[in-house]
């Protein structure tokens, strides 16, 4: 849940209600940071108050999703996201432009997604644009008008939430860095303090 890397050995002793509670804070203000940018970012001009509602929580979502455990385990999560919602956008960009939603659409464009993304040899991406898939094409469904734009906000919401997740996890890696850098540094102090002492007497 964490962006960075802890030891094992302070997940397991008393530091981890703080990695817990500074976890939790920093993935909480990334998905709102996220949020925000996205339904600021989509005004009234661009879309419907329903589509800046939808396009903020879609970037949250992606926020969520791609911030991991480690650094590098959040840009293999962006890298996916980023490809499964490509997969997706081009599926239902495709039908959108000439077709109305239909359940039968939605069907046969997630078996689509799925056999392509077998044939590549990226079986992993499949759940992730399924579901892309399935949301762009119930909300084109509800909101029929200009249904073709859903795909394309989509993935505008998409790289917002991946962007603030990454630099999410960016950020926390550094503090982390320091925070143990300082502590490193004082425990190197107070040893050679001891050793001084020791020396003198």
């Amino acid at each position: 849940m964490t962006t960075v890397t802890i030891h094992r050995e302070e997940r397991n002793g008393p530091g981890r209600i703080i990695w817990g509670a500074a976890s939790g804070a920093g993935l909480g203000l990334a998905a709102l940071v996220s949020y925000e940018l996205a339904t600021r970012l989509l005004t009234s001009a661009i879309s419907s108050r329903d589509d800046q509602l939808l396009g903020g929580m879609w970037a949250a979502v992606a926020t969520v999703f791609v911030c991991r455990e480690s650094y590098n385990e959040s840009i293999s999560a962006a890298l996916s996201r980023t490809a499964a919602t490509a997969v997706s956008f081009i599926l239902c960009l495709g039908y959108l432009l000439f077709l109305p939603f239909s359940s039968w659409g939605m069907a046969i464009l997630i078996a689509i997604g799925a056999a392509i993304l077998i044939m590549i040899g990226r079986p992993g991406h499949i759940i992730t644009t399924s579901i892309t898939t399935a949301v762009v094409m119930v909300v084109a469904g509800i909101s029929p008008q200009h249904a073709w734009r859903q795909p394309i906000l989509r993935l505008f919401d998409t790289l917002i939430g991946i962007a603030a997740g990454i630099a999410a996890v960016w950020i926390a890696r550094g503090l982390y860095s320091l925070i143990h850098l300082s502590e490193s540094k004082v425990r190197t102090e107070k040893s050679q303090l001891k050793i001084t002492k020791e020396t003198l007497s």
